[in-house]
């Protein structure tokens, strides 16, 4: 008989490092088996104890019986996975005949049908339907693969162009055409076909569906590891998926949200036009700041320093005299470090300035606005549907909105034990986290938690003065505080920043010393008060904030086409 084979279970290994000697054994009885049958091999086992490794013996009988036992499972399983791979590579050469017949498959159209009318997939106008007893409009349509499921003796395909969804039926001869049998997701195609019914209880975008008898494809989409699923999937990594954003931006959660945002725009215009305010547009590059030099974006403006716009607020405040009450749509920009769930460095700012108005009025004049928009867009039946499919929880605020004085939501933070966290304060600090006291900046945090648990939208004003921003002005009944407000929204917190504005010069002249800005550069700002003032006030509204609250978006970063935050300006 031939040499035996070792195994040691303590020194032993079960790798190509190990053959089978004293000097070199293996590991298990088991994997000398795979490396040597036991028809013809013999095995030496030993194990170490307490004064080391003892001699080799021969198997035991009913260590034998063990690992033949496991021998022969792992035989069969060997028999199994080699039939799998005949099957398999039987399957791959059918696929590939099937393939290559199918590019002799050619498909023309027939001329002998009625010409097809083109339209967008969600055109139903001049569109009849076929059954069993008449023929259906025949069109041309043009869209992308959105889902794709193969039968048998047919192709069913979800369209996409944009503006709706079709589903399309393959049948006949189309199915056995290359193009057809390798179609893969967002592949462009024209599709011409009878437009019919669907069967009874069958789901599809808009109760029908289009019987193909022709189609092309334009674009080609990549398949297998290249494939789109591949490169984008749901709940994937956060930062692959922000890199992927042009891809992301197919599916259908963003594509919503996006014509969701559209919509916003368009209420928000036509509720400023029914308050008669006019539009404006301010310049993004300037020289001063509106809300503190750190988060400014500085650039050199050929041999001068400039910053991009913060807020377009003091240009709209100079529209007033002449043109009376204004708005503005632009992005403003904050270069503000934070990767919070609510902050952006270039976000869409909807800011207006109200004339000859009081506190009051400013706080009617949101509530007014802000409720006029959501109407205008549930009013559209097909954006009022992303919106319920995106928040299926969303109610439309009732006005007027809650108004708490931030005296009293100190006083609430502390009965409902949400402590201020001092940032300033080291961590093990007694003091780090305590109750809040009237001069604390209120937290994102806190601020959210008030509001979820409210769960109504607050106007949150009256901040104590030195929190606020230069321009703004004291109230007349407490000097303390500041005619200010800011709109708090349940999951998302802070909307809006608005206050009245200081329209004294005297005051407004010394609220600049009092916060160190050097009035010079600021001289067309304070001529507004040297040449007929007036009370007035505004706000800015921030429109990702605004649809992550419409939307149920749980960051502002899914509201917004490309976002841009700290480290991340790319695509």
């Amino acid at each position: 008989m031939a040499e035996p084979y070792y195994i040691d279970e303590d020194i032993g290994k079960d790798d190509d490092s190990a053959v089978g000697t004293p000097t070199a054994p293996y590991k298990t009885l088991l994997h000398a088996m795979k490396c040597h049958p036991p028809q013809s091999s013999k095995y030496m086992t030993r194990k170490g104890g307490p004064d080391g490794p003892g001699d080799y013996k021969a198997a035991s009988d009913s260590a034998m019986k063990k690992a033949t036992k496991l021998y022969q499972q792992h035989l069969r399983k060997q028999e199994k996975n080699a039939d799998a791979e005949v099957k398999a590579r039987e399957e791959e050469m059918r696929r590939l005949k099937i393939l290559e017949d199918a590019k002799s498959v050619v498909i023309e159209e027939d001329k002998s049908l009625p010409e097809a009318k083109r339209i967008r997939l969600d055109d139903t106008e001049g569109v009849t339907l076929g059954t069993a007893e008449k023929k259906g409009t025949r069109v041309k349509v043009m869209g992308r693969v959105h889902r794709l499921r193969s039968q048998k003796d047919v192709i069913f395909i979800t369209l996409k162009d944009g503006y709706g969804h079709m589903q399309v039926v393959f049948g006949g001869d189309l199915i056995r055409t290359y193009a057809a049998l390798t179609l893969t997701l967002e592949t462009s195609l024209e599709i011409k076909g009878q437009m019919r019914e669907l069967p009874p209880k069958a789901n599809a975008p808009l109760n029908r569906e289009l019987h193909a008898d022709f189609f092309r494809v334009i674009g080609a989409a990549a398949g297998d590891k290249e494939a789109i699923t591949n490169k984008v999937q749901a709940g994937g990594d956060p930062q692959t998926l922000l890199d992927q954003r042009h891809l992301v931006l197919r599916g259908d959660v963003l594509s919503s949200v996006m014509k969701v945002r559209a919509a916003v725009l368009r209420a928000f215009r036509q509720a400023y036009v029914e308050t008669r305010c006019l539009e404006v547009a301010p310049p993004s590059m300037v020289q001063t700041q509106v809300e503190g030099g750190a988060t400014l974006f500085g650039f050199k403006y050929y041999d001068e320093e400039a910053y991009l716009t913060q807020s377009s607020q003091l240009y709209l405040e100079t529209c007033l005299p002449s043109m009376g009450d204004v708005f503005c749509i632009c992005p403003s920009f904050r270069a503000e470090k934070s990767l919070t769930r609510r902050h952006l460095s270039e976000y869409m700012h909807v800011e207006a300035e109200l004339d000859f108005i009081e506190f009051d009025d400013l706080l009617n004049h949101l509530e007014t606005v802000i409720c006029r928009v959501i109407e205008l867009v549930l009013q559209d039946p097909v954006i009022a549907s992303y919106v319920k499919e995106l928040n299926p929880d969303f109610k439309p605020p009732s006005n007027p909105f809650k108004r708490i004085k931030y005296a009293d939501a100190i006083e609430w933070l502390n009965e409902h034990k949400i402590d201020f966290d001092d940032e300033d304060v080291p961590e093990d600090h007694p003091e780090r986290k305590r109750p809040h006291r009237f001069g604390d900046d209120i937290a994102e945090a806190a601020e959210r938690q008030m509001t979820d648990i409210l769960n109504v939208p607050i106007f949150l004003t009256h901040f104590p003065l030195e929190i606020k921003a230069f321009y703004m002005p004291k109230d007349p009944s407490d000097p303390r505080v500041a005619q200010a407000v800011d709109l708090l929204m349940p999951g998302v917190g802070e909307i809006v920043g608005g206050s009245m504005r200081i329209w004294d010069y005297e005051e407004l002249i010394a609220a600049y010393h009092r916060v160190g800005i050097d009035p010079a550069p600021y001289y067309w700002y304070t001529d507004q008060r040297k040449y007929g003032t007036s009370p007035h006030g505004g706000y800015g509204l921030g429109l990702e904030r605004f649809l992550a609250w419409l939307c149920g978006r749980f960051t502002v970063r899914e509201c917004v086409l490309y976002p841009r935050f700290t480290n991340r300006c790319t695509p």
